[in-house]
């Protein structure tokens, strides 16, 4: 269940308890109806202790990540945790730009890369809530391209491969949860990622195109039998298109970013705005230490300067630290911000359930990440924790989360009401322990009260 607020609830004990109504049939004056309140959305809070952490452990959680950049880890870091709506720690570490020595800023402008996947998952569930698809559909009802897609049989051991038809189309289910079956090319060790290269799927002119090359690749298994890590996201930003005659990044902007306030989040940043982004850096093994970064998987590295060829669902927008906090708070108020409803609490909490299949669930997901069983599942464009303790972790019970391929995270915890946004720019791993999973650890042995 998502969190209602306390205000929220004291305001509809007090509706219950004597409606106008109720009022006047007891021969009393009606008390004045109460407005509805907006839902939290993020102010400073008092203090560390008045929404349940202890300071002086909370202090374990800055002094690690200030280690990172100290060590050299990453360049720079900012990390924003807040709980019902209150900005707990909002932190900036190192340099944006080691060359120049520009700092890294509450405002500095970052890569996100697959965090974009979360935000495209809300554009199709809004689209969703009107009606325009179902779960169950199938994709070709809006990508019919891909009715005569083959599937990968078996994979001989020079290479080739043996292809056999489709059982059925993958549903709309299946690709927002990576399990209908479609490469990725992020890495090679694959055929059908292999082809993704040559084809240069990711490198696309325009949604369009990008489903065409697609349409010319088989699936690497049958629809729904297995989880693996795709350009799934990439073809949910052109439904989005199909779906409304609008780009994808016109619809995200008419529809989450002005409404949220994402003033920052886009597919490019305008010259005005050059100066605050991040430099990216890699680890050169032959230097002993991060260096600005020329490549993202063997392809030139873009500038995000300019509007590009193609707008990329699954992993094309810039953002900063304030702008992804409003997304996640926006989430974890059961879709609405500041009064602003984006998504109805039925929706989110969709979003935060597993929808993959039980026989599935134990799958490696093509990046050599985690694996998810009965404890840890995806659900609709979002990786989630059912069962936290079993999963050996110390997150509330419906925890949505992913991350960047720069190292970006975030995740949102419903039942303890509380956001956690980490921002580095540092391609191929961060140099040591997983900064997700060591920020929760360290978020949550400082949480002491979380009844308060």
């Amino acid at each position: 269940m998502l969190r209602t607020t306390r205000l929220a609830a004291a305001l509809a004990a007090v509706s219950l308890a004597l409606t106008p109504a109720a009022a006047l049939a007891q021969g009393k004056k009606a008390p004045p109806v109460a407005a509805a309140a907006p839902v939290a959305g993020l102010v400073p809070a008092a203090s560390p202790e008045s929404v349940g952490f202890d300071r002086n452990r909370l202090a374990k959680l800055d002094a690690y990540m200030q280690g990172v950049v100290s060590e050299g880890r990453v360049a720079g870091m900012t990390t924003l945790l807040a709980r019902h709506g209150k900005i707990v720690e909002f932190r900036t570490y190192g340099k944006r730009n080691l060359a120049t020595g520009a700092p890294m800023s509450e405002d500095t402008i970052v890569r996100i890369y697959s965090m974009t996947k979360p935000i495209t998952g809300v554009a199709m569930m809004i689209l969703f809530e009107e009606g325009r698809w179902r779960l169950d559909d199938p994709v070709t009802r809006f990508v019919p391209e891909f009715k005569t897609l083959r599937v990968v049989k078996t994979v001989n051991p020079d290479g080739t491969m043996v292809l056999e038809d489709m059982k059925r189309p993958p549903t709309m289910r299946e690709v927002m949860s990576h399990t209908a079956g479609f490469g990725y090319g992020l890495q090679d060790e694959h055929p059908v990622d292999k082809l993704y290269r040559s084809k240069n799927v990711l490198g696309s002119n325009g949604l369009k195109d990008m489903i065409d090359r697609t349409a010319t690749i088989p699936l690497i298994y049958q629809p729904g039998t297995s989880w693996r890590y795709s350009s799934a996201v990439d073809i949910q930003g052109y439904i989005v298109e199909k779906i409304t005659g609008q780009t994808l990044g016109q619809f995200m902007a008419e529809r989450i970013f002005k409404p949220l306030k994402m003033n920052d989040t886009a597919f490019f940043v305008p010259a005005a705005k050059a100066s605050r982004l991040s430099a990216v850096y890699a680890f050169d093994k032959g230097a002993g230490k991060i260096v600005e970064a020329n490549n993202i998987f063997d392809r030139p590295l873009p500038t995000y300067l300019s509007a590009p060829a193609m707008e990329s669902g699954g992993g094309g927008l810039t953002s900063t630290t304030i702008d992804y906090a409003r997304f996640c708070q926006m989430l974890v108020n059961g879709g609405e911000l500041e009064g602003v409803r984006i998504l109805s609490p039925a929706t989110v909490e969709l979003m935060g359930t597993n929808v993959i299949p039980k026989d599935v669930l134990v799958n490696s997901n093509g990046t050599s990440g985690a694996r998810f069983n009965e404890a840890v599942g995806f659900g609709l464009d979002f990786m989630v924790v059912a069962d936290p303790r079993a999963a050996g972790t110390l997150e509330g019970k419906g925890d949505m989360s992913w991350g960047g391929a720069a190292g970006t995270w975030f995740w949102i915890d419903p039942q303890n009401d509380l956001i956690f946004v980490g921002m580095i720019q540092r391609l191929g791993g961060t140099g040591g322990d997983d900064l997700g999973g060591m920020a929760r650890t360290l978020t949550y042995q400082a949480l002491l009260h979380p009844e308060k």
